[in-house]
């Protein structure tokens, strides 16, 4: 009997409202905002879990069969799927082509269609490229905003989001770091004394965003939203304590589970305050120690608890 089957995690065993993991319980979460942790194969069974929703990256459906299978299981059990066009990972977008494909065969819940990093002009022609190709696929259509000026993030934020049903905003664009300004937003003492962090900048960046965003009448206020990665944990206790909790759907980030393959535990308070320059991909077929799967579990929780 291997470890996971000792702890006894089973997806399908629900206690009063809580899965049960060995000792952990992970209470279901009911917030507008749904969380997913794009988890490594191992681990995918049980991530029913601890996802509200199912995070699917593209590349890995025609290289990856025990991945191809988890995620076409998942939207015939019904499961909210999302389909990411794998920028992250690849640098550059899944051919669109090839995106559209994966899009019918597996009809995901929604989408993201293919933009490029930090390029306005690029993104939009891309989406109008796709939407003008690929107009019947099934599903919602995501849009991403992509910029490296605030000027540059309104304008394609005005262009996307008529066009979609859903608008999404990175964690890692360069201007935050060049425009992070933390003076008018409620950050706890170690952040303040971590000027030069570029972590913290990426995390608090795009909660200045999305409030420039909203102040300057930009925001669709009547249109979902989804943040893409994640910096920082402690990012999303911001969003919790204001009314942009309210705009965001869903957010996507590996960071619990990246950390905790690394050995690295999240303090309650909040999280970590620094992140490692590795990628889920890189553990995609990983087979996790105990020690792994214990702490990316407890790093799990601690998230939620700042989401909350």
């Amino acid at each position: 009997m291997n470890f996971l089957q000792n702890l006894n995690l089973s997806a399908s065993k629900l206690y009063g409202g809580k899965i049960v993991f060995g000792a952990m319980h992970f209470t279901l979460k009911t917030k507008t905002m749904l969380i997913s942790h794009e988890t490594p194969v191992s681990l995918l069974p049980y991530s029913w879990g601890y996802n509200d929703y199912d995070y699917c990256l593209v590349h890995l459906l025609p290289e990856n069969q025990a991945y191809k299978e988890f995620y076409f299981k998942s939207v015939d059990y019904g499961r909210r799927v999302l389909l990411d066009n794998s920028i992250f990972e690849l640098g550059t977008s899944f051919d669109p082509d090839q995106f559209a494909y994966w899009v019918k065969e597996l009809k995901p819940f929604e989408y993201v269609i293919p933009d490029v990093l930090e390029d306005t002009a690029g993104t939009c022609m891309s989406m109008d490229n796709f939407l003008s190709k690929y107009s019947d696929l099934p599903g919602r259509k995501i849009g991403v905003v992509q910029g490296k000026t605030y000027q540059d993030i309104v304008d394609c934020y005005r262009f996307v989001a008529p066009k979609v049903d859903k608008v999404a905003i990175s964690f890692d664009y360069s201007y935050y770091l060049e425009n992070c300004d933390w003076s008018q937003i409620n950050v706890p003492g170690f952040v303040k004394k971590q000027e030069d962090n570029k972590w913290l900048k990426y995390a608090v960046g795009r909660v200045k965003l999305l409030d420039d965003l909203y102040d300057d009448d930009v925001l669709d206020v009547n249109k979902p939203h989804h943040l893409l990665g994640a910096s920082l944990p402690w990012e999303f206790a911001l969003y919790a304590d204001n009314y942009l909790s309210e705009y965001i759907e869903t957010i996507d980030t590996s960071n619990p589970i990246v950390a905790g393959i690394l050995g690295k535990k999240y303090e309650p308070e909040y999280g970590l305050s620094e992140k490692w320059s590795v990628k889920l991909i890189d553990f995609i077929d990983a087979e996790l120690t105990t020690q792994q799967i214990y702490d990316s579990f407890w790093n799990i929780t601690q998230f939620r608890k700042l989401c909350k």
